[in-house]
């Protein structure tokens, strides 16, 4: 029997795609199930960048092979992020990524060897860890919780395992759990960073759904951070353009190269209409992202506000598109998740983003409110 590469062995099919085949056999039996698992965007692009993709797929001469960014988008990419975080980038500090998800897999492969450490937040996205199977290298997880404000000390990372550490994730605001860094944070782990020759991976997928009066902090902002660090951007959450597969990350040019030498072996580009209509988002947009977070806020204060009302007093999230919600000690996270099934709503089991996720369900804001409430109330009835 031919058999699959070892490193295989440890991805499996995701937990997305188990809730996903949960939720078609409820589904079939005619139930209405309100699906919550997912973090995919349930509101269109802006009008503009739909109308700008649509144009361009009529004209014959963008069919062929991107290979790499248009010039265009990384000016595009670098205004915005001078405009959005006061963040000063040349273009060629810019690269196109088919997606955030696309860039984090294969970072891996561009600086990992075997035997070498990544440090992951756990809980954290699943691709964290994949990206180490697939590079044959160890992960080192650190626990994010209530009593660190999710913001774990990585100076108590044993020694030996920092001398072997290559690259350190960070995911700020959170998925799934929703927090904020501090400054002073950032600021110990760029130093820790600098002292031990790691490259600090800041994933900023959620950077415009900060509920704050503060403006969302990058890596950016901290002195030295330029030496040690990339920040990957996505426009899925951002402009709703999850499907279009977009997104960059920036940082200095020496840096990104490795990365960009993979890609360059594995994919041709995204698609020129797709480049042009992301172009129009970065540039054009802004006032939609302004819509775009008052529309999670407010869905965010209804959810929890209906969790409350039941006696379910969930941590209301400073920013993104999910709460992570404590479960009674009764409840494991995947038995919760069968029987919010067996209730109609479809949820994220907290172990799917590591150990400290056990006692956790992840719920998207990806409905309208009415449906928000009425997904509080099932969920809640299923405890009280």
């Amino acid at each position: 029997m031919i058999q699959p590469a070892e490193r295989t062995k440890s991805l499996g099919a995701s937990v997305f795609t188990e809730m996903a085949r949960h939720k078609k056999k409820a589904a079939s039996k005619g139930k209405d199930m309100i699906d919550l698992s997912v973090g995919s965007p349930d509101l269109p692009p802006p009008s503009g960048v739909r109308s700008i993709l649509s144009e361009e797929t009529l004209e014959k001469d963008n069919y062929g092979y991107a290979l790499q960014g248009l010039e265009a988008f990384n000016e595009a990419a670098s205004g915005y992020c001078s405009e959005r975080f006061n963040i000063s980038l040349d273009s060629s500090e810019v690269l196109q990524l088919l997606g955030s998800q696309d860039g984090l897999s294969h970072l891996a492969l561009a600086y990992l060897n075997p035997e070498d450490y990544i440090i992951i937040p756990d809980p954290g996205y699943p691709i964290y860890s994949a990206c180490a199977d697939l590079a044959g290298a160890y992960t080192y997880p650190v626990s994010l919780n209530e009593e660190n404000q999710f913001m774990p000390d990585i100076t108590a990372v044993p020694s030996h395992v920092l001398e072997r550490t290559k690259i350190l994730i960070m995911n700020y605001p959170g998925n799934p759990a929703s927090a904020r860094a501090t400054k002073d944070y950032f600021e110990k782990v760029v130093a820790l960073a600098l002292e031990h020759s790691i490259l600090i991976v800041h994933d900023f997928a959620y950077a415009e759904l900060d509920f704050t009066e503060d403006k969302p902090l990058s890596i950016f902002h901290i002195d030295g951070a330029k030496e040690t660090a990339l920040e990957f951007h996505s426009l899925s959450k951002s402009f709703n353009m999850a499907g279009a597969r977009i997104g960059f990350v920036t940082g200095r040019e020496d840096l990104l190269k490795p990365l960009a030498d993979i890609k360059s072996n594995i994919d041709y580009g995204v698609f020129y209409p797709v480049q042009k209509a992301a172009i129009h988002a970065l540039t054009y947009e802004q006032p939609f992202l302004s819509t775009q977070k008052q529309t999670f806020r407010n869905r965010r204060d209804v959810f929890c506000q209906s969790l409350h009302e039941k006696g379910w007093h969930v941590t209301i999230p400073d920013g993104g598109m999910f709460v992570w919600a404590k479960l009674p000690p009764s409840y494991t996270s995947m038995g919760f998740a069968l029987k919010a099934l067996e209730a109609g709503v479809v949820v994220t089991p907290g172990h799917a983003f590591g150990l400290e996720g056990e006692g956790y369900v992840r719920i998207a804001l990806v409905q309208e409110e009415e449906r928000l409430k009425e997904a509080a109330n099932r969920l809640a009835s299923i405890i009280f």
